[in-house]
Formats: structure tokens, C-alpha cells, sequence
């Protein structure tokens, strides 16, 4: 079989984005500016950043008193308490600290270095936390921009992971809309005709990866819009959390 080719693009012109911003209309503002045709099946990849912040999940670093758990950690790896009282208070379970790292599980079910908490790009002084329901956020912008622009299309919501036993990061969706989270091929046979019994692909979170290669981590580019994916089906973020029953590890 013959598949048609994957494009991805960044789209440029978004302004820096402020608690209570309508995320939707600036992003249909940006495509109407860039005179970017968007076709059946787009997927919109929106970085977790500008959802947090228009949503308000801003969070002043002088509201917060720490801890004497997260004072005593953070004067011995010379880290700010105010930031690691925060990371205990979005987790609903801390799972490693070691070296200066934490490693948490979110509400959500998200296992994350910090529970999510981001500084970068934030104004001096404060916290952007992950979005309080990413799938809910997903669905909100799929439905707002699909009836804008008079087609379906598919909406994941993206962030920066690190992986275990693996240098570096990538990105991995956290909320999806209109795009099946996993492509199951069990069942379905290899080139060589065997039968696949344990294949299942996440495809958003490769979609999401693929996305940050034009997004960039410093370039101010928190949209990407890729083309080409039969991205069409039912699924949430949710459903590319394994479960503790299956996993070997907890």
C-alpha cells in the first residue's frame, strides 16, 4: 500500500497569550492572516502553553507558602520551595525525588518530571500549570474552529515529556479532539503475513512529536497544522494513559 504524504506546518502570528484570550478566535485570526486554505482532516497541534494561559492556569509564585518538606528539598538541591510546594500540590502522587528530580503523576494520570509545571515563558514570578481537563480543551477548540471553517478537523494538545531510559524530549499529546489517540493493528497481518498481536500505535502522541519539529522549543510558533493523516475517529488523550493494572512498573 501506497500512503500519501504527511506535511506539517507552523503557523506564524500568534500574539503572546493572556488569561482569558479567546484561543480560537486568535487562532482562526492567524490562519485568515498567513491565507492558509485548511482542508478535511487538518490536524491542529496547539501547544499546552497557550491553553494554560488563556484558560488562567497562571499561578503567582508569593501566593504560594511552602513546606517544610518542600523547603527542606529545595534547599538541598538549590531549587525555588515555592516551585516544589506547587509540584506536591499538583500531584496526586510523587512517584520519584532523586538528584534534584521529581517525577510525579498529575491528576490527570500524566507521570511527568514536576507534575507539568512550567516556567519558561512565563512572566517572572509565576507558574503555568497543565490545563485542567486537556481532552475538555481539545474539544472546545474542535468544535469552535470547525464550524469557523466550515470542515472537520482534528485537534491534539501538546507538551514536552521526557522519556524513561531514553536521552532527550519530545512531545506527546495530553488533549485530543477528532483524532484517534491509537491505531490498533492487532489482528491485522505483517508484510510477511503474520498475524499482529500486540501492535498498537500512538498516533497522536507521533503526531505531536512530529508537530514540534516546526514548532520549536524558543521560536514562538505554539501552533502546527499537519496534513495528509486520516485523522478522523473517537478517543481522548485519556486513552494513551496505560493503566496501573498494566503496567510493570507501579
Amino acid at each position: 500500500m501506497t500512503r500519501s504524504p504527511v506535511q506539517i506546518f507552523p503557523l506564524a502570528g500568534l500574539p503572546e497569550i493572556r488569561p482569558g484570550d479567546d484561543l480560537a478566535r486568535l487562532i482562526l485570526g492567524a490562519v485568515r492572516m498567513a491565507e492558509f486554505p485548511i482542508a478535511a482532516d487538518d490536524v491542529f497541534v496547539v501547544a499546552q502553553k497557550i491553553v494554560s494561559k488563556a484558560e488562567g492556569r497562571i499561578v503567582s509564585l508569593d501566593s504560594i507558602d511552602p513546606s517544610a518538606r518542600a523547603a527542606k528539598w529545595a534547599q538541598e538541591w538549590g531549587k525555588d520551595p515555592r516551585v516544589i510546594e506547587l509540584v506536591f500540590r499538583e500531584s496526586k502522587r510523587i512517584i520519584r525525588m532523586e538528584r534534584g528530580v521529581i517525577v510525579a503523576e498529575t491528576s490527570h494520570g500524566f507521570v511527568c518530571a514536576n507534575a507539568g509545571i512550567d516556567l519558561s515563558n512565563a512572566d517572572e514570578g509565576t507558574a503555568i500549570l497543565l490545563p485542567d481537563d486537556p481532552d475538555a480543551s481539545a474539544r472546545v477548540l474542535q468544535t469552535r474552529l470547525g464550524e469557523s471553517l466550515g470542515v472537520d478537523i482534528g485537534i491534539i494538545i501538546s507538551d514536552t515529556f521526557g522519556r524513561p531510559w531514553r536521552e532527550g524530549l519530545v512531545n506527546v499529546a495530553l488533549g485530543v479532539a477528532g483524532v484517534a489517540p491509537l491505531l490498533d493493528y492487532r489482528g491485522a497481518r505483517d508484510a510477511s503475513g503474520k498475524l499482529l498481536q500486540a501492535t498498537i500505535i500512538a498516533m497522536a502522541d507521533e503526531l505531536a512529536s512530529a508537530a514540534e519539529l516546526v514548532m520549536g522549543k524558543a521560536d514562538s510558533v505554539p501552533v502546527a497544522i499537519i496534513r495528509g493523516v486520516t485523522s478522523g475517529g473517537g478517543g481522548s488523550g485519556r486513552d494513551l494513559i496505560r493503566p496501573p493494572e498494566k503496567d510493570l512498573f507501579r
